[in-house]
């Protein structure tokens, strides 16, 4: 496989955005996400951005818990920019590459309280210029929230450009690198997380055929029962434990300085 089609997004949200949608690893990830945000109420004062917002899920669960919310999506692909204003009308979703040159526009600059990167980094050759780019859009205090894949890496995970995959120390450093305090990173999802990317492992290649099948009428009766079954099986996941293959770490945005 070339880089331009583990990179092509536009092609991968077409191909995968039903699986995506189903898949009981990001209910999980959003869980723990919230979590680590530590908001609560109606969201009053909030404006969370969201970077890498692919089709718009985080920033659905965002505002069904959240309602009162302000959220600014930032997508590389134009197709998951389009999704995810469908299916979270109020809120605002852009087209940004943050690893190239773009001007911030002044309504943006500054703007968020609270900023989410879930699964992104190990997707990007430059995740120290991609968090770096992001803090343009964040206030002095901002509360950060990573999360990353830990553990060995599937034939799935290379089919959509996965680089590599993360312990807490490295994504600690990558903060610091970009501008950021590091408060805390950890592994979580022991046991029933782990042992769903196990099956995803094993299963190597055919898991392509089976999001595949997941797109027909009738479906992948097998691989939906299996959705179902770790929706229920990681409500039991460990939030924190040193076995977890599923990082997440939190930081802050210090006050800026003169040179900033």
């Amino acid at each position: 496989m070339n880089s331009s089609t583990r990179d092509d997004w536009n092609q991968h949200w077409a191909d995968y955005s039903d699986a995506a949608e189903e898949n009981p690893a990001q209910a999980y990830r959003r869980r723990i996400v919230f979590s680590s945000l530590g908001l609560q109420g109606s969201g009053d004062g909030v404006r969370l951005l969201d970077i890498g917002s692919g089709q718009g899920d985080m920033a659905a669960a965002v505002r069904a818990n959240l309602p009162s919310a302000e959220i600014l999506g930032l997508e590389l692909s134009c197709s998951g920019v389009e999704i995810s204003k469908t299916k979270v009308p109020g809120a605002r979703f852009v087209q940004r590459n943050l690893l190239g040159p773009a001007t911030v526009p002044d309504e943006q600059r500054y703007w968020a309280t609270h900023a989410v990167c879930s699964e992104v980094i190990e997707h990007v050759d430059d995740p120290v210029l991609l968090l770096a780019s992001a803090r343009e859009y964040m206030q002095p205090g901002c509360v950060l929230v990573v999360t990353a894949p830990g553990g060995p890496m599937s034939a799935f995970d290379k089919q959509i450009g996965h680089r590599k995959h993360y312990r807490p120390d490295e994504i600690e450093s990558l903060l610091r690198h970009a501008g950021y305090v590091p408060e805390h990173a950890a592994k979580a999802g022991f046991p029933f997380f782990n042992l769903y990317r196990c099956v995803v492992i094993l299963r190597g290649k055919r898991l392509i055929e089976d999001l595949s099948a997941q797109r027909s009428p009738s479906g992948s009766r097998l691989a939906h029962v299996v959705m179902a079954t770790f929706h229920i099986l990681f409500q039991m996941n460990l939030q924190s434990s040193p076995w977890g293959w599923q990082m997440i770490a939190r930081a802050r945005l210090p006050p800026r300085t003169s040179q900033d």
